[in-house]
């Protein structure tokens, strides 16, 4: 009876990463999917139904990262506590409700308030995701999977800008529609997925700022530079170059982006996410510069190439150094808190490299990008060297 039981169990275990996975990712895609379906239609929806100009246009779509740079410490610290796969689905259904209220017959303050909700869900979907994630793999695979999870919300990311484009043209309510049903059908997908075994509660103190979380989110920030600069000025920037062509680049950056983390993905786990996160820094600056001087856009390709492949790691590597070093009933809170680093990054650099912009010309803008991410792969170095052991553990705050 006993060993039918063990025999059983170890089935089950062995089918549980892929069922696990399934409801993760797929979870995570349809989240994203919906968050962003609105993306290309709120700026004309404010101007043509509420008259708003730039300014209003700029906070109601960017809003949400105030709350996701918030709630992240606090989603991961609730997720260990009351488990992932709660505070996931939990996300997702908040998601939804937001995606419900853009049906409503709303006035531009109550738009704020519903993108500050959907910053809310936002950041319990995907932080308390990227800790389940890492439970469900092997030590050797984490960095891969944390590159997928990743490869996932860009994915949705992608589709959900293109439907929502693609959508609007039955109206603005079929935007909302899907911007609700999306995350729905990503919430069934969670809530079927096995709920990940709990791990003994850490002891209370520290805070949620985890000192482990705070040089790889650092780092993590100074890398957001490139990434933030590419996005906003890249376009510009070649087409004041004679160029043109700045949407072929970034889609370059973004295939290449994706398609790595999906082919040599697992390098951080196989030699070291010190080594690699450091490469990958300094890949990101050559690349930045290298588009920074692009004489004609083949050139602007190669560089967007470099920076593709060394900024698609660059997460994952870090990430890797704070699960390393990190206590397991903890390593919710110091993901999100590690994330959060993130969303101040572009917080910071996006207005940061408009004054380079408008200070020292576009070229600049690639320039500062890259000495960030050089920093970035300085302190890669730096922070590695204490480690001695893959083993977790928490560094008392």
């Amino acid at each position: 009876m006993t060993g039918t039981h063990l025999t059983d169990a170890g089935t089950a275990e062995r089918r549980l990463p892929r069922l696990a996975l399934v409801g993760l990712l797929g979870g995570l895609f349809a989240g994203y999917l919906g968050l962003t379906a609105v993306i290309p239609v709120l700026p004309g929806f404010l101007r043509e139904r509420h008259d708003a100009g730039d300014l209003t246009v700029g906070v109601v779509v960017t809003v949400t990262a105030v709350t996701a740079l918030l709630v992240r410490p606090v989603a991961g610290a609730l997720a260990d506590r009351y488990g992932h796969r709660t505070v996931m689905l939990t996300g997702a259904l908040v998601v939804a409700a937001g995606g419900l209220l853009y049906l409503a017959p709303l006035g531009v303050p109550a738009l704020v308030a519903v993108r500050l909700l959907l910053g809310a869900g936002e950041a319990a979907l995907f932080t308390a995701g990227a800790v389940w994630i890492v439970q469900l793999a092997p030590h050797h695979r984490r960095g891969q999977l944390i590159g997928l999870y990743g490869v996932s919300m860009w994915g949705g990311i992608s589709a959900g800008t293109f439907l929502g484009a693609t959508v609007q043209q039955a109206g603005y309510p079929a935007v909302w529609v899907l911007s609700a049903a999306a995350p729905a059908v990503g919430a069934a997908l969670v809530a079927l997925a096995p709920a990940p075994p709990r791990t003994a509660p850490a002891a209370r103190g520290g805070g949620l700022l985890l000192r482990p979380a705070l040089l790889p989110g650092v780092a993590l920030t100074f890398g957001a530079a490139g990434y933030a600069g590419l996005a906003a000025f890249v376009v510009l920037h070649l087409d004041a170059r004679g160029i043109g062509h700045g949407v072929v680049v970034l889609s370059c950056f973004s295939a290449v982006y994706a398609g790595t983390r999906l082919v040599i993905g697992h390098l951080p786990d196989r030699l070291g996410p010190r080594r690699v996160a450091a490469w990958c820094g300094v890949g990101e600056a050559v690349g930045l510069l290298v588009i920074a001087v692009a004489p004609n856009l083949p050139v602007a390709v190669a560089g967007s190439v470099v920076m593709g492949v060394g900024f698609s790691l660059l997460h994952p590597s870090l990430a890797l150094m704070v699960m390393n070093r990190t206590d397991p009933a903890r390593q919710g809170a110091a993901i999100g808190a590690y994330t959060s680093f993130w969303d101040l990054g572009l917080a910071v650099w996006g207005p940061a490299t408009g004054l380079v912009a408008a200070g020292f010309g576009y070229p600049a803008v690639f320039v500062a990008g890259a000495a960030g991410a050089a920093v970035a792969a300085a302190m890669a170095l730096r922070i590695g060297r204490p480690a001695a052991t893959d083993t977790p553990r928490e560094v008392p705050a």
